[in-house]
């Protein structure tokens, strides 16, 4: 494997200029936009037909999306796609792929998917046995089991335990892989589900243990329940053997907000409840909770992060901080006596102060020390933090230098952590690691992914491409060492809600895509969170255009380095991606020769309307707003689909199943598109939630994307 950094935009080949196939408009010879004040009035004005495919469930709706499955499927799933789909789900269910772990009173728990087990075992092992290449596991819960005795489509979304003895867990389990769930109270030891113990009705929401018979449940259940956005809006106290109907109310925020919940601190000595008002997706107030009286006020900035460990309160900033004679910067990481900071105090210790293109991605503790992760201009660090006075912090050595490295908690218990944890080491062509950390700071590797494709020779590289405005905007490469001609070519983005683009090994990607001569590109644009709050910001709302514009700004690159030419480069995105690629289809479609678009948001019109919506309205606007909407028409793709222009073929993928972005979306987006008889594919499955239910259906929606790039870009795209 080779990675370079390649200060690009200066990297043109010999003779590109000559060919028509790259004569795309610069960044600084687009069109001039149109008034947005004038496209959005229009835009308003116009009428929708195609509204009664937001009607999830509705008859005819349900026709329509059924006969479009059936016509994308006879399209796409040939014998080529059953290759593919196969190598894919075998890659994705090896027996030796790492099983992930968290230690629950000394014992290794997993969840694991594969061929056998397309639900899942909820299983335990020992790390003696664990560390062996073929680890003896005690399954705890079989969900195909449990599936099939009570004739339901499971989906397991994980189990909090009881603290210390973590031998009750509250078990949340989905239908169909939806963000709302049933949640039972389980006897881990003996591996059932407890008789007349806690259970709650399908519902979005959670709950944390207060005690043995005592939860503390925030849930959409009951009358006034919900927020605007589809979340809890109350905490309640839920003892034991009575109606959750009945439970007493503990707090409650508005119906503005975006959710309410709680958390319970358990360490000995430090024992306490907090309460959290999510005001937007960027914004919230934390209280904590008293005997007597009203929940005390945590006086932080509402865009702050922040933890609190034992009498230690650590905060991430967001924007600058003024305060007392001070201002401390965004993405800055203070830290100060949690006693003396409710007493007034407000003399914070500086922790991490950030610097050009270097950032803290995330901080978290152990038993007595803070994890750190930072990321300078891309490249992984790992930093460790002891409280004291004052704290001091050293880099964790023995990390490779061009590879991601996350850190995460090895002990779900509060009470029960010690300073060990967990590592997984990654990078595109190179397979995952997970190692252990111990508590004298030695890197030990637990275990290895088995190679999926072939990356002798490939190639990672780092570039960047200029955007409108002239930012400089990252992206990494990965493709054939001295490639030679063009080649068919994925530009993968998100550019949103602080959401960082590191690498990680492509696996079925590498098997299915690079190993056939192709490129896979991953951009960094603006809306993430890879160089800090300053970068997300300059992505979000008025922004948001100008993130779409970096993408297209990548695309222009490619081209012009010879990587590939429009008809061979596709476009392709989930969720917040999905918006990004819509908005490559309708602003940009000269540039590329496919989008490939999943769970998408489109209709930003409606998309407060509908399901999770209104708790997005700070990274994108509120379209009720004249204000708002004057900037969002100009990237509310649904919208901006216009009769007589062309546009590159479209795959678009979503989930009836989906109670966060509505499957409306994507539905009304091919509705419109078919009606201007535009090429169109569109397919959705009856489950999967916001992501795939399991890997088989996981690796069905992978292998119908690579199927659709094969007809698209012009049979070059591997056999």
């Amino acid at each position: 494997m080779v990675i370079r950094s390649v200060r690009a935009k200066c990297c043109r080949r010999p003779g590109l200029t000559n060919n028509p196939c790259h004569r795309l408009p610069s960044a600084r010879h687009l069109p001039p936009a149109r008034n947005p004040h004038a496209m959005a009035e229009q835009i308003q004005e116009r009428p929708d037909p195609y509204l009664w495919l937001e009607d999830v469930e509705g008859e005819q709706a349900l026709a329509w999306v059924r006969a479009h499955n059936e016509a994308t499927k006879a399209v796409l799933c040939d014998a080529a796609f059953e290759a593919d789909k196969r190598i894919l789900y075998e890659i994705s269910t090896r027996p030796d792929n790492i099983p992930f772990i968290t230690r629950r009173r000394g014992q290794l728990y997993n969840f694991w998917q594969d061929a056998s087990h397309v639900r899942g075992l909820w299983r335990r092992t020992g790390m003696e046995d664990y560390r062996k290449s073929e680890p003896t596991w005690e399954t705890v819960l079989d969900i195909d089991a449990l599936a099939r005795a009570e004739g339901e489509d499971w989906v397991w979304k994980g189990c909090g335990t009881l603290q210390p003895e973590q031998r009750y867990g509250l078990v949340s389990l989905s239908r169909g892989g939806a963000d709302a769930v049933v949640m039972r109270e389980f006897d881990l030891v003996e591996k059932r589900f407890v008789e007349d113990g806690f259970a709650l009705p399908e519902a979005k929401g959670g709950a944390a243990w207060l005690d043995r018979d005592t939860v503390l449940v925030s849930t959409t259940l009951g009358e006034n329940a919900a927020t605007a956005s589809g979340y809890p809006r109350t905490v309640r106290r839920w003892r034991r053997g009575s109606d959750i109907m009945d439970a007493p109310l503990l707090f409650e925020g508005e119906a503005s907000d975006i959710y309410i919940s709680a958390s319970v601190d358990l360490e000995p000595g430090y024992e306490r409840t907090f309460y959290r008002r999510q005001i937007t997706f960027e914004e919230g107030i934390s209280y904590l909770a008293r005997e007597e009286g009203e929940p005390l006020l945590i006086d932080l900035p509402l865009d702050a992060r922040f933890d609190i460990e034992k009498d230690w309160l650590v905060v991430k900033l967001k924007s600058d901080w003024a305060l007392m004679g001070c201002t401390y910067p965004a993405d800055a990481l203070l830290a100060i006596s949690f006693f003396r900071f409710l007493e007034g105090d407000r003399q914070f210790e500086v922790l991490f102060e950030p610097g050009p293109r270097r950032v803290l991605s995330g901080f978290w503790w152990t038993k007595s020390r803070l994890v750190l992760t930072v990321l300078d201009n891309l490249a992984s660090q790992i930093w460790l933090g002891t409280p004291g006075s004052p704290w001091s912090l050293e880099q964790l050595e023995g990390l490779p230098d061009m590879a991601s490295v996350h850190a995460m908690s090895l002990d779900a218990s509060q009470v029960e952590r010690t300073d060990e944890f967990l590592l997984t080491i990654s990078s595109f062509v190179e397979p995952t690691k997970l190692a252990l950390v111990t508590e004298d700071k030695r890197v030990e590797v637990l275990k290895e992914a088995p190679a999926s494709f072939d990356a002798s020779g490939l190639e990672v590289t780092r570039h960047e491409a200029v955007s409108v405005d002239g930012e400089r905007i990252p992206y990494y490469q990965i493709g054939p060492k001295d490639q030679g001609s063009p080649r068919p070519t994925v530009l993968y983005g998100y550019g949103g809600f602080s959401v960082t683009m590191t690498p990680g090994y492509l696996g079925g990607i590498g098997k299915a895509w690079l190993e056939r001569g192709n490129v896979w590109v991953v951009a960094n644009i603006r809306g993430g969170g890879e160089f800090g709050a300053a970068w997300h910001k300059a992505g979000m709302r008025e922004g948001k255009r100008l993130s779409h514009d970096d993408f297209a700004a990548i695309g222009r690159d490619l081209v012009e380095r010879g990587v590939t030419t429009p008809e061979q480069l596709a476009a392709y995105g989930g969720s917040n991606g999905g918006l990004l690629v819509g908005n490559m289809l309708t602003r940009y479609p000269d540039l590329f020769g496919a989008i490939w678009c999943t769970v998408p948001l489109l209709d930003m019109q409606r998309y407060t309307r509908l399901l999770a919506g209104p708790s997005w309205v700070a990274e994108y606007g509120d379209p009720d707003k004249p204000e708002d909407w004057a900037y969002m028409a100009g990237f509310s793709a649904y919208q901006n689909l216009e009769e007589g222009r062309s546009y590159p073929p479209v795959l678009l993928v979503t989930s009836r199943r989906d109670d966060r972005v509505h499957p409306g979306h994507a539905r009304k987006m091919a509705a419109k598109l078919e009606a201007m008889k535009k090429p169109v594919f569109f397919y959705e499955p009856d489950d999967g939630g916001h992501g795939a239910a399991n890997k088989e259906q996981a690796a069905f929606l992978s292998a119908l994307g690579l199927s659709f790039l094969r007809r698209t870009l012009g049979g070059r795209a591997g056999a």
